[in-house]
């Protein structure tokens, strides 16, 4: 697309000559600085391109976690907690789009903590969207681990499968804006829903689930309501916040776009099909499976179907975690080099910061996926921990920090102020209890192994 149409569309604002022309050379972006020919254009995301990115934010990691979450819930108070975890981080969604039309040169949640609370406002969630996204991209690694452990029956040492995540996620992230990696984001979300759905449909097939007692007549045990105990029951539900805890990741996704004004319409594509998808996934494998529907879930219906899925499955599982490391270096990267020429140019420190940025990110993820390698753990873990506070209480605060001094303060204005004084309470809350929850699963599972999981040759998919 030619300069001049990303003007129209109110992509970048044109830099004029004295005489008052429009010159093609470069445009100014307010995150960026002038965006020119010389450098990669970083303002290159249609709104479909948008669509498919947010939604590979969301679908890979989290989805095969939630039938253990029904599992600890029960069908019904999963899917309402499901349903309720949509409603708020859709608006949460919603806001950050609101949000960044106000606000253009807002680029990451680290600036609306700056103008909420100052200077420690930006270092608490700057700190926290950093470690949030590494330890999501060292779950992408784990993930890809145990994908490539399926596929190979174990051929070799799992350390070295982690290593191997590790390579193809800092090569593949560190390309260099978010238009020229889209279209992995399309070949990963049709891999990762084409895996899902072969699982789903061959769980409804077979006569039991792989882990099931092979003697007798199998009856499913799907549970309606659970009685899990609280720990189980919140780790669930952060397991659930994590599924849909992209929302980080949505500023930075909207300050690529060619028209941010199309924002909405690329996230209510993203959040209908990410939500339908996990319900009929969630439901129809915990129906049929059980309390032994495996973590993640795609090995629940066999050894044969186990390996076509996990096949078809690691290319999406690549293309998420190449993302949680993109969009972790991108952050640093623009923090570091903001308002240099370095940023927008080709040059040597251009390219330095760059791969220091996405090696760093990387090195740090392949730690934590070796460190802690029990998956639903980790993503319960990471969901309570960093996904509610990156998901809930701050979009409430930019909702009040845009509106509370509005002069007419209607009775729909008292409601917006109630909703987002729940939305901070419930955050918090899942925050505090999840990660309790989590912790005590961790340390359960690692008496279990004798904490000799850590670094482990074991093979981690079965």
């Amino acid at each position: 697309m030619s300069l001049e149409k990303k003007q129209e569309e109110g992509a970048l604002s044109p830099t004029t000559s004295n005489v008052g022309q429009v010159t093609d050379a470069y445009a100014h972006d307010a995150v960026f600085g002038e965006i020119t020919e010389d450098g990669p254009n970083y303002r290159n995301v249609g709104w479909l391109g948008t669509a498919v990115l947010m939604m590979k934010t969301q679908i890979g990691l989290g989805v095969l976690s939630l039938p253990v979450a029904f599992d600890a819930l029960g069908i019904v108070p999963g899917v309402i907690v499901l349903c309720v975890i949509a409603g708020i981080t859709t608006w949460s969604d919603y806001i950050i789009g609101v949000f960044k039309i106000r606000h253009r040169e807002v680029y990451g949640i680290d600036d609306v903590g700056e103008l909420l609370f100052g200077k420690p406002g930006r270092i608490i969630l700057g700190g926290a969207f950093i470690l949030w996204w590494m330890f999501t991209a060292g779950s992408g690694m784990l993930g890809i681990s145990i994908g490539l452990n399926a596929v190979s029956d174990h051929a070799t040492c799992t350390a070295a499968y982690v290593a191997v995540a590790f390579v193809v996620a800092f090569v593949l992230g560190s390309i260099q804006t978010l238009g020229r990696i889209s279209w992995i984001a399309w070949v990963g979300l049709t891999c990762i829903l084409t895996s899902i759905l072969i699982v789903t449909v061959a769980v409804g097939l077979q006569d039991r689930p792989a882990s099931a007692p092979k003697d007798g007549v199998w009856v499913s045990d799907y549970k309606i309501a659970s009685d899990a105990s609280f720990s189980s029951a919140i780790s669930a539900v952060t397991t659930i916040v994590f599924a849909y805890a992209g929302t980080p990741a949505f500023f930075s996704i909207a300050s690529e776009m060619r028209d941010p004004r199309h924002y909405n319409r690329s996230l209510m594509l993203c959040q209908s099909v990410v939500t339908v998808f996990y319900i009929v996934v969630g439901v129809v494998i915990y129906y049929y499976c059980g309390s032994y529907v495996s973590s993640p879930a795609l090995g629940s219906a066999g050894p044969t179907v186990k390996k076509v899925s996990y096949g078809f499955a690691l290319p999406g599982l690549i293309a998420s975690t190449l993302l949680f490391v993109h969009i972790t270096g991108k952050y640093m990267f623009v923090r570091i080099l903001q308002g240099s020429r370095h940023l927008v140019a080709n040059t040597m420190i251009h390219w330095s910061v760059w791969l220091g940025c996405t090696f760093g990110t990387s090195i740090v993820a392949y730690i934590i996926a070796s460190a802690i390698p029990v998956f639903s753990d980790l993503v319960s873990l990471v969901g309570a921990l960093l996904g509610t506070p990156m998901c809930f209480q701050p979009m409430a605060g930019m909702w009040l920090y845009d509106n509370w001094s509005r002069p007419k303060r209607d009775w729909k204005w008292t409601a917006m102020v109630c909703w987002c004084g729940f939305v901070i309470l419930a955050g918090t809350f899942l925050m505090i209890a999840g990660t309790y929850g989590s912790v005590i699963s961790i340390i359960d599972d690692y008496k279990e192994s004798g904490g000799s999981a850590a670094w482990s040759c074991a093979d981690n998919s079965s």
